[in-house]
């Protein structure tokens, strides 16, 4: 699998992910092999690219060219303005590229930022996001998000609700599962057979003693305590406000926090362009640039491929991992 090309889904045409994809060639060329699906027409073509009909070419292709394998999308890239009738081809880019990390023809499947709301109005995209539906075509009813770099690994417990209703949604669970895939995850795809991991309080001070809130008490660390029982190494609850600094994050691998801005706020301050969004419980690796479709600053050339370069590599190592 270490030998396979990275396939590289398009995203939205009408974003930057085009301009991302030519950029990573660039950086990445002779050093990392990955395969863009997604039409032709829609590269800017500030780099030489040459249309592939089996991913095996791209492996010798990607020295001179971006090695892309055509998915027909209705009509010209407008970058900023989003066409509800290319979202047949963007699906089908997203369909092709599990298609082929599921065949052992790719190695990881590497994703470009969609439109969620330009999808479901041109082809009926009925799932609440990119993630559920790789779920759907992978098979599997549970994933967990994990946003990562070379300084930190953050797992939130809750994501995309509000903080009001994250008390009655963390339930322990939800908690355990989130701890087991991603402990799974780390052991199998990252390479850690003895994952450090490091879980924080849900309320200030994790709680100071029942003074400031029990979930930690009631809910949090009786999970916790289960999990250790079984081997697995686990520190906390921990205060959310002392574990990111430099020696607090030495001592684990990852960083499993009750809500969302728990945990993006420190790896975003840490490493804002090189953060890289991974899957963690699908049966192949998918990485993603953590950022979206920036419809602002589509065909400017101002777009900053860092998160995407970072994305591609990550998969690449974990790739080799896995292997």
């Amino acid at each position: 699998m270490a030998d396979l090309p990275i396939a590289l889904t398009c995203g939205e045409p009408a974003g930057i992910g085009p301009e991302l994809a030519e950029a990573a060639w660039s950086a990445l060329r002779t050093d990392l092999p990955f395969v863009w699906l997604g039409d032709p027409a829609h590269l800017p073509g500030t780099v030489p690219a040459q249309v592939v009909t089996n991913p095996d070419e791209a492996l010798h292709v990607c020295a001179t060219a971006l090695p892309v394998w055509p998915v027909p999308c209705a009509g010209p890239r407008t970058p900023g303005q989003p066409q509800p009738a290319q979202a047949q081809g963007v699906i089908d880019s997203i369909m092709r590229g599990v298609d082929l990390v599921q065949a052992g023809q790719a190695s990881a499947l590497c994703t470009l930022p969609i439109h969620k709301q330009a999808l479901a109005e041109g082809a009926g995209f009925a799932y609440p996001g990119h993630t559920e539906f790789l779920c759907a075509l992978g098979g599997v009813d549970e994933v967990v998000m994990m946003l990562a770099s070379d300084q930190l690994r953050v797992v939130p417990v809750t994501i995309h609700i509000a903080v009001a209703d994250v008390p009655a949604a963390l339930t322990p669970d939800l908690l355990e599962r989130r701890i087991r895939i991603t402990h799974d995850a780390l052991v199998r795809k990252f390479g850690l057979p003895a994952p450090r991991i490091a879980v924080a309080g849900l309320n200030p001070h994790a709680g100071e003693g029942g003074r400031m809130g029990t979930e930690e008490q009631t809910l949090i660390a009786p999970v916790l305590d289960r999990l250790r029982a079984e081997g697995m190494e686990i520190a906390g609850p921990l205060p959310g406000d002392t574990m990111f600094h430099a020696a607090a994050r030495a001592r684990y691998d990852v960083a499993v926090c009750m809500y969302h801005d728990q945990a993006l706020i420190p790896i975003k301050t840490l490493d804002f362009d090189r953060g890289v969004n991974v899957t963690l419980g699908l049966p192949f690796i998918r990485t993603s640039p953590d950022h979206g479709t920036a419809f602002d600053i589509a065909g400017t050339g101002l777009a900053n491929p860092s998160s995407t370069i970072e994305a591609l590599r990550l998969a690449a190592r974990l790739a080799r991992t896995q292997a």
